[in-house]
């Protein structure tokens, strides 16, 4: 086993030789063995969560805020410890980790401030002696079930509104990255959340834990963010009991040039939405959709940026790019490549060499990519840019929402007619024109049709755990 110094981060309690083994994706190295959680052990964790709940609610909102901000100054305390550990875990180079643990970091300090605008209203009656007030109220006890691809940020996302509202949350995290989230974890009980309001446990095993948390009757909401297939079954077990659901599924973003775009900026944009965390992001540009008066020297200026990403190990190359979460992963992508080419697809680089071991995949650009291709049908979730032609807006558009997904999508034109028309017209979530990185915490996160429903950030995602109780008081 691996003892690098960030381990400290973790309690010995956390861990347990006969637990889960978490690996380097860049190498294959086992970084650490965590405990995990069977069925008997969730159900005390979500029974001690219910009552801790009560009590945090009853605090004033200013005494939560002020808990919050102090786990907020830890994160940014522990920052470099923190994205050290994330690349261990998930292979993701060092800068990035960096940057998310700053984003991570701010929904917590985004929520602390929230935690104190959780504002009724009072409403202008419809009779004379009668008055209508509504109040905002915790949803109660939450789970929240993550992904490998953001490992932190993704709980505090959840975590911060869930806190901030006077809710208790279980976390369980993915298999593959649950060092983050230990971290976490260690960091908020220092900051003086309670034990037992805010607990990280991985499982023993997935499907036993996702039945008991759609079935427990004292889970009142799940917030998942991972693939549709999974979403969905979360979705028909919690119905059984009516709870409430924050979905964030797969998506399939198209990224849209048109003739008058900046092109550098374009490419930027592109670069930065699709090789991000070697492709492993929910918001990727999925499919290239470039107008036919610019397509070559798009293609032309992509193919050189491309070429100057370096892939390796993440502590070695911290500006470049690193491996995909696992070896199974880079060979699916490597599958969809082929059986674009075996259709008539080209790829447009010669692919940068990679290191033999470790689930590496190096950056691909394809042209001559048609809609009916599976790696446009699909979410790609690795560093691979198809690029489709199209003639007129219309076109472009009658393609872009021509999908079961619609979590983001992008769009590149000079014309501010055009930003307003494509932005309103486009069957998505979340838009970004002319940049390619919409990712915020002052900003609701989330999509449409099959990527799912639930909003994170902003103030809607304090929204999304409370409660509107409207109170009429009579006899007045």
């Amino acid at each position: 086993m691996m003892t690098d110094p960030v381990l400290r981060l973790l309690l010995p309690d956390q861990l347990d030789a006969a637990g889960l083994t978490v690996t380097n994706p860049a190498n294959a190295g086992v970084v650490s063995i965590v405990r995990t959680h069977d069925r008997a052990a969730l159900t005390d964790i979500i029974e001690r969560a219910d009552v801790a709940r009560r009590a945090w609610a009853a605090r004033t909102a200013k005494e939560r805020s002020g808990v919050l901000r102090a786990w907020f100054d830890l994160i940014v305390e522990n920052g470099e410890d923190l994205a050290r550990l994330m690349t261990l875990e998930s292979g993701k180079p060092l800068d990035e980790a960096r940057g998310e643990v700053r984003y991570g970091a701010a929904f917590i300090e985004w929520f602390a401030e929230e935690a104190r605008r959780a504002y009724g209203e009072v409403i202008p009656a419809h009779a004379p002696g009668k008055r209508i007030v509504t109040l905002r109220q915790p949803v109660g006890t939450c789970v929240a079930i993550t992904p490998w691809n953001f490992p932190l940020a993704m709980i505090t996302r959840k975590a911060g509104p869930a806190l901030a509202a006077g809710c208790s949350i279980i976390v369980k995290p993915a298999e593959m990255t649950p060092l983050s989230a230990l971290a976490l974890e260690v960091l908020a009980h220092r900051a003086g959340v309670p034990h037992d309001l805010f607990r990280v446990a991985p499982a023993a095993s997935s499907p036993e834990a996702g039945d008991l948390f759609c079935t427990h009757p004292l889970v009142r909401k799940i917030s998942f963010t991972g693939s549709t297939r999974v979403g969905k079954i979360i979705m028909a077990k919690a119905a059984g009991q009516v709870k409430r659901l924050s979905l964030e599924l797969g998506g399939n973003a198209p990224f849209i040039v048109f003739d008058d775009a900046d092109l550098d900026r374009a490419v930027e944009g592109a670069v930065a939405s699709r090789f991000r965390n070697a492709g492993q992001t929910c918001v990727c540009a999925n499919r290239f959709l470039v107008q036919k008066g610019v397509h070559d020297r798009f293609v032309e200026k992509l193919v050189a940026r491309v070429a100057a990403l370096r892939v390796r190990e993440g502590l070695l190359n911290p500006a470049g790019m690193g491996p995909l979460i696992s070896h199974a992963e880079a060979r699916r992508v490597a599958a969809l490549v082929q059986d674009a080419e075996e259709e008539g697809a080209q790829l447009a680089n010669t692919p940068p060499a990679v290191p033999a071991s470790g689930a590496f995949h190096p950056p691909v650009v394809l042209t001559g990519v048609t809609p009916e291709m599976a790696i446009v049908q699909e979410e790609i979730f690795g560093p691979v840019a198809p690029i489709l032609a199209f003639t007129d807006e219309a076109e472009a558009l009658r393609i872009a929402n021509d999908s079961p997904y619609g979590l983001a999508a992008y769009v590149y034109t000079a014309d501010a007619a055009r930003q307003w028309r494509v932005m309103e017209t486009l069957e998505y979530g979340m838009v970004g024109v002319n940049d390619g990185l919409i990712s915020t915490e002052v900003a609701p996160f989330g999509g449409i049709k099959e990527s799912g429903f639930g909003r994170e950030g902003s103030h809607h995602g304090l929204a999304d755990y409370m409660n509107v109780k409207y109170c009429l008081l009579g006899g007045l």
